[in-house]
């Protein structure tokens, strides 16, 4: 064999013998038999606690006290007030107590007076009953149900007073001329402030009366108006109304007199003419019975 032949036959066999090594070498020594863990063997599973499957719902509550009271005045716009801490699906109720009728369902009206609504905005919590233009008759309990299984409801109240004007001091008054005349009207029993206050000279309407002396000054906030006539004359005697625009209005007689005694002015004012009328009128009529 040539030298060349010999060199590719070594070649050969030294690859051979690097392959079985390697393949040796690589293959992992058995264990015995007894170092075997059984527990390599088991099946294991597990599963999330149930709380992290069916989260917990936060309890439907009402965040509104039950047996609060709304005061409203005649001629105003109540607002009864249902909030609601998760609702979820739940519908919303509004139903008068004394006679069980049912006002609205949703945002549904089911009454046949206008006059009430139900107030929700989108995402709010807040199911309100607006009564506009309240009247005495509409004072009483009124109910906020929730829908559920059983439903669940918080009762309201509604008092509605009215509102009046108050002139201080007795219902006449006595001056002489060139004396100040100064009336204040309060509007008491008012659940909101009065948006403008009249006064009026028997049938003028005299706010903004100044060429006559004049000057009226309304403070809504406070609820008063002060009339004030720094030098008063006889053509500023007669009857003087405060009309606020929200209250049942409020008068007082003014009698300006030169010298007179005021106890004999009485005779000249509307009451005291009737008074006296009567007197004169009762001995004839006295009379005339005995004759008879």
């Amino acid at each position: 064999m040539s030298v060349e032949g010999q060199r590719c036959l070594c070649v050969v066999v030294l690859l051979i013998h690097t392959v079985r090594g390697a393949g040796e070498g690589t293959s992992p020594s058995p264990l015995p038999p007894s170092t075997v863990k059984a527990e390599h063997n088991e099946l294991t599973v597990t599963f999330p606690p149930l709380d992290d499957l069916y989260p917990h719902t936060p309890e439907k509550h009402f965040a509104t006290d039950n047996n609060t009271v709304v005061t409203s005045q005649t001629g105003s716009t109540a607002l009864l007030p249902c909030v609601i801490r998760n609702i979820g699906d739940g519908i919303v109720s509004w139903i008068r107590r004394k006679d069980y009728h049912l006002l609205t369902v949703g945002l549904t009206t089911y009454s046949s007076d206008q006059r009430f609504q139900a107030i929700h905005l989108q995402h709010s919590e807040d199911w309100t009953l607006k009564v506009r233009f309240v009247q005495k008759r509409d004072a009483g309990i009124y109910e906020c149900q929730v829908s559920s299984h059983p439903p669940t409801s918080i009762f309201l109240r509604l008092d509605v007073v009215e509102a009046r004007a108050q002139i201080s001091g007795p219902t006449e008054k006595y001056l002489k001329p060139g004396s100040t005349l100064r009336l204040q009207c309060s509007v008491v029993q008012t659940t909101e402030a009065p948006a403008f206050v009249f006064w009026y000279h028997n049938s003028k309407m005299i706010n903004y009366d100044f060429e006559n002396g004049v000057n009226v000054t309304t403070d809504p906030a406070q609820r008063l108006s002060d009339l004030l006539i720094p030098a008063a004359s006889v053509t500023h005697a007669g009857n003087y109304t405060c009309v606020p625009n929200n209250a049942v209005p409020a008068s007082i007689y003014v009698h300006i007199f030169n010298g007179e005694n005021p106890a004999a002015m009485q005779s000249s004012s509307p009451s005291h003419i009737s008074r006296n009328f009567y007197r004169l009128l009762l001995p004839t009529f006295v009379f005339n019975i005995i004759l008879r």
